[in-house]
């Protein structure tokens, strides 16, 4: 499995080295020019002759340092420097850690799996038990070890697992996204990381560019991704479900008299407990249950040798595969029916994905293999060892398993790991809805970071009790464990065979591997998966239907939210404001310009908003400096703290209106406050403004040159305090060369020509710089105001039915009772205008 190594480690550049990028002929041009805040290197600018081209070429760039490993000592919690140079011993304390959180779920499966296997298949003979056993011990090596831990652990984005993780990547390194707000300056964040051109490369492009063309595919990969994700939070009801009653269970091994509905009456209890305690973070309850997690695999183990010297050391021939063969011969129908029971035992397999942002891919690797892997092999030929000469007592194997002596202590532990294992799918389902939020996928709902240390771990309050309310009506309409578990197989195998046509994208799009490989890794664990889902299908109507049910009605949540955001995107972008309107309206823009700062919130990121508008005819007046802000999610999980902001600057000088977009990654934590976010805006605008000025006064000296203008153009640089080379040959804001007279302090037109009239007609750069700088900090000093433009979008009247039923309601019940955007700033009441705007699409 050596193609399947880290393929970033193994192949992404040095910072200090010479990149390879992709650059676009399209329209990206333009774009570049428009968002650019660092000066660039000629390679990377697009020739204007190439601008129609409509072809993709690889250019190398200039040294770069990679400002992600330096802002890291900065920000707590950034993931990808936590695991970095540590020496053994942590690395082991690490992946002990793991335990709490990552395999609480794959590692309660040997309480069910028998149990639901042969009551779909009961046994005839102990050929039945081998041919079983074999069956899951198959099953725990192709899934979770070789699919999971071996392949598609290393498929994670930036240290981030789970189904909008690999999206993320995808859209990374492809414009599959729906959303049409991606610019070539986000691939210039530092978390964006290409391979050097090679042959497997050049074969990967044109995937990339038949995929990137067709929108039918754009769709059905979102669509996959969705379902997915609805899969991932259906798992997040039935996990505790299952996990819980099937541990509250054991008590009717122990105790004679205890009835059905007082287990169901003591499961729901421990639910209430255990989503009560959700609150409190991974990091505090983490140290807690690692323990215990390996109490519960020490015990599994101990059993397990137990039984097998106790009773049957034969069971050991169940890792001869043939066995399998018999058993389908013997049972056939039957045995394609327990297939529903044995995907039982890699149940938390996803988890273990989507639970990786918390651990390294090494310490999770370390720990599924030589411990959580063995300890389940031995927990399961115990059983198989046990069963050999009890038949009777299929239907309760774990429990009747355990020797007497040790009854109640494991019945103890196997509850504390049922609640630990609830608890991190539980985990995971926050991970995957976050992820989902920040691409635009799912309603903004209240976030709360549990831990200052570790950005990654969060709590959802309404997702919280949602699943516990769920997972209370689950277990109190359909207490059977066989009805049960077949929901859970339903729930696991669609996340599965979701993560698996992902990952082949990601092998073939980002890894460039063998087309053999892909074709094998398809084959096999697509088919496998298949093949269980085949058998779980067709339980369906004894109660599992209630998990698809839930399933659809996530996926169509998120569906309609993803296609009102898209549709009110297009129709902003659509009803911008014309440039040649702004020039019409003068510097004042056609009303009286106060003192002040402006930030207009809105979602384009390109062109003046149309709700500027709206605000210019309903205020009497606005402020002397505006600036468009759009806060944007990028496909990376975090965007550092000096790549955050990128500015340009609309119009002319005199207007001082700026574009700012604010990138954030789907794992930043967007916690500061507005006095932070404003310090931190103004501070980017002034370097903003000083590299612009720099960049103008190096090229004024360019242009006193006489011969060979294009030879020096192509030889000016500038070598930057990281010591990256940047191009001079282009402007960032060349449509202003013409601009020869600036004002800097003209918030009138009487001031614009009293300030012509008595400054000379060029002015002195330096001078003009701290003119502009002194003029912004005035108006920071008069004061931030925040404007939010709500814009609202309801179909047409000539619309399709269906169409205003999902735009005119369900969109809007959905954006009505989801998280406003500038909430998490904490701007306060005296600070925010609000102007609302509806558009008809």
């Amino acid at each position: 499995m050596a193609e399947y190594g880290d393929p970033e480690r193994g192949s992404s550049m040095d910072s200090t080295e010479s990149r390879w990028v992709f650059q676009e002929d399209e329209d990206d041009a333009s774009e570049i020019d428009e968002f650019e805040t660092d000066l660039r290197h000629h390679h990377s600018v697009l020739d204007s002759e190439d601008e129609d081209n409509g072809e993709q070429r690889l250019v190398r760039t200039g040294p770069r340092i990679d400002s992600f490993d330096v802002e890291a000592l900065e920000v707590p919690g950034v993931q990808r420097n936590e695991f970095e140079d540590v020496n053994m011993g942590k690395r082991i304390i690490l992946a002990f850690q793991t335990l709490g959180v990552v395999f609480g779920d794959v590692g309660t499966s040997p309480l069910y799996t028998f149990s639901v296997m042969f009551r779909k298949a009961p046994i005839n003979d102990n050929e039945d038990i081998i041919g079983a056993l074999s069956l899951v011990l198959y099953t725990l090596i192709l899934i979770p070890l070789v699919k999971y831990v071996l392949v598609v652990l290393w498929a994670n984005d930036d240290g981030e697992g789970g189904t909008f993780a690999l999206y993320s990547l995808i859209c990374r390194n492809a414009k599959v996204s729906l959303l049409p707000n991606q610019l070539p300056s986000d691939a210039r964040i530092s978390g964006f990381r290409l391979k050097v051109p090679s042959p497997e490369l050049e074969r990967s492009l044109k995937f990339k560019e038949r995929l990137e063309s067709s929108v039918t595919l754009k769709k059905i990969l979102l669509l996959l991704v969705l379902a997915g994700t609805s899969m991932v939070i259906a798992n997040g009801v039935v996990t505790p479900a299952m996990s819980v009653l099937s541990s509250v269970n054991g008590l009717r091994v122990g105790v004679d008299a205890i009835e059905q509905d007082e287990v169901v009456m003591i499961s729901v209890t421990c639910l209430v407990i255990l989503f009560s305690v959700q609150k409190y973070g991974t990091s505090k309850m983490g140290l807690a249950v690692g323990p215990a997690l390996f109490i519960w695999f020490c015990s599994l183990a101990g059993i397990g040798i137990y039984n097998l010297v106790t009773y049957d050391t034969s069971v050991l021939r169940a890792f001869n595969p043939i066995h399998i063969y018999y058993f389908f011969a013997r049972n056939s129908t039957k045995a394609w029916y327990s297939l529903g029971g044995c995907i039982l035992c890699a149940t938390g397999s996803e988890a273990m994905f989507a639970d990786l942002c918390y651990f390294s891919v090494r310490s999770v690797q370390l720990t599924f293999v030589f411990l959580v892997l063995p300890c389940l092999l031995l927990g399961y030929l115990g059983q198989a060892a046990y069963l050999m000469e009890n038949h009777a007592d299929a239907g309760q194997a774990f429990f009747s398993s355990v020797p007497r002596g040790a009854f109640w202590p494991t019945f103890v532990i196997a509850l504390v790991a049922a609640l630990i294992a609830s608890r991190a799918m539980t985990t995971a389902t926050f991970s995957c809805i976050k992820q989902s939020t920040a691409l635009g996928c799912f309603p903004r709902l209240k976030i709360v970071h549990t831990s200052r240390k570790f950005m990654g771990q969060i709590y959802i309050p309404v997702i919280n009790w949602f699943l516990l309310v769920v997972s209370l009506v689950f277990v109190c309409s359909i207490s059977n464990i066989d009805e049960i578990g077949n929901a859970y197989g339903i729930a696991e195998l669609g996340v599965m065979m979701m993560t698996t046509i992902l990952v082949t994208l990601v092998m073939v799009l980002i890894w460039q591997t063998h087309i053999i490989i892909v074709l094998s890794f398809v084959v096999v664990f697509l088919g496998l998966e298949l093949a269980f889902f085949s058998s779980v299908l067709c339980s369906i109507p004894d109660g599992s239907w209630i998990i698809l049910v839930l399933s659809i009605i996530n996926f169509f949540i998120m569906f309609v939210w993803n296609y009102g955001s898209k549709l009110k995107y297009e129709t902003e972008v659509k009803q911008k404001l014309s440039m040649d309107l702004m020039r019409e309206l003068g510097s004042n823009l056609g009303t009286i310009r106060a003192p002040g700062i402006g930030l207009l919130y809105n979602e384009l990121v390109k062109g003046i908003p149309g709700i500027f508008g709206h605000f210019l005819t309903t205020l009497p007046a606005i402020h002397s400096m505006i600036i468009f802000v759009s806060i944007k999610y990028v496909p990376v999980s975090m965007v550092p703290q000096s790549e955050r902001f990128l500015f340009r600057r609309v119009c002319q000088k005199s207007y001082h209106i700026f574009r700012c977009i604010a990138r954030y990654g789907y794992k930043d934590v967007r916690k500061e406050n507005h006095q932070t976010f404003e310090q931190l805006l103004m501070e980017s605008l002034e370097k903003f403004i000083r590299r612009e000025a720099q960049e103008r006064s190096l090229e004024s000296d360019g242009d006193d040159d006489s011969d060979s203008e294009d030879d020096y153009s192509a030889s000016r640089v500038l070598i930057a305090p990281n010591g990256s080379v940047y191009s001079l040959g282009v402007p960032l804001l060349a449509e202003f060369n013409d601009t020869n007279i600036p004002t800097f302090e003209a918030s009138t037109s009487e001031e614009v020509a009293s300030a012509s009239s008595n400054n000379p007609p060029v002015l002195d750069a330096e001078q003009s710089l701290e003119r502009e700088l002194s003029f912004i900090r005035k108006a920071k000093e008069s004061g931030v105001v925040y404007l939010v433009g709500h814009g609202d979008i309801r179909a047409r009247k000539d619309s399709w039915f269906l169409k205003k039923l999902v735009i005119n309601y369900f969109y809007a019940f959905l954006r009505k009772n989801c998280r406003r955007g500038i909430a998490n700033l904490s701007v306060p009441h005296s600070h925010l205008m609000q102007v609302g705007m509806t558009y008809m699409v």
